[in-house]
């Protein structure tokens, strides 16, 4: 059984009908990319996952998606312990305003309530080692992570979701604000989380998709036109409208 499953899935923005029909299984520790053209609806399937299209004034859901075998959309779903299991990196590293520390115990204290410090100690620690930031900032955790690099920022920012124990890590544009060196650590850093966390990625960067993924899906105007193992979609896609995108003659 697949980690996550779609079926039949759609979701309108008032009238504009954002994901149509969006059928999907997506495998526990792989990393899964969706590619497609901007505005074809990548992102708003990426915010399913952990319903966060629910903030959203006039948003209409259908189908369902399963996690584990359960519906994220069932009326019991409890959305601060699905936020726990599925967590999400931003575009643009996004770290609070306060200590490298306290932006990693942020979410265990959610999460948790009350915890001793000694296990917010390990939980930070362990967190940093994940993300390869512990030798590097170990000294420094009481300084502001404001002051961070931007891959730094975007290493403790998934360092801020490992440490409440996700199951899924959503990664939207991960690496569009890095420079090529940081893209690899960060790709680097993908390839040895995915041991550990079934990873979907949202990328406009081909290229990525190909390095680092294992399946690939291609979306276009909100249906997701082709899945499959990465290597079949960017050698032999089976839809024309593929190979269009992938070869640059799209549109």
């Amino acid at each position: 059984m697949p980690k996550i499953q779609t079926n039949g899935l759609g979701l309108w923005y008032g009238g504009f009908h954002a994901l149509k029909n969006v059928n999907a299984g997506f495998e526990a520790n792989k990393i899964t990319a969706i590619i497609g053209p901007s505005g074809c609806g990548k992102s708003t399937l990426l915010r399913v996952f952990n319903r966060m299209n629910d903030l959203i004034e006039g948003v209409r859901i259908e189908g369902d998606v399963l996690i584990d075998g359960s519906n994220i959309f069932d009326m019991r779903t409890d959305l601060v312990t699905l936020r726990e299991k599925v967590g999400m990196v931003f575009q643009r590293p996004n770290p609070f305003p306060l200590s490298i520390y306290e932006n990693i115990v942020f979410g265990v204290r959610v999460h948790n309530g009350r915890v001793k410090r000694d296990k917010l100690d390990e939980a930070v620690e362990q967190s940093l080692k994940s993300v390869l930031l512990w030798d590097e900032l170990k000294d420094r955790l009481d300084k502001p992570a404001l002051r961070l690099s931007l891959e730094q920022k975007q290493r403790l920012c998934i360092a801020r979701l490992i440490a409440v124990r996700p199951d899924v890590l959503l990664m939207d544009e991960p690496c569009s604000t890095l420079d090529p060196q940081a893209t690899a650590r960060i790709e680097e850093l993908m390839r040895e989380l995915k041991a550990s966390y079934t990873i979907i990625i949202v990328t406009h960067n081909m290229q990525q998709a190909a390095r680092v993924s294992d399946d690939t899906g291609f979306m276009l105007l909100g249906e997701l036109i082709e899945f499959g193992r990465t290597e079949a979609i960017f050698t032999a896609p089976r839809d024309k409208r593929t190979e269009d995108y992938i070869t640059g003659r799209y549109g």
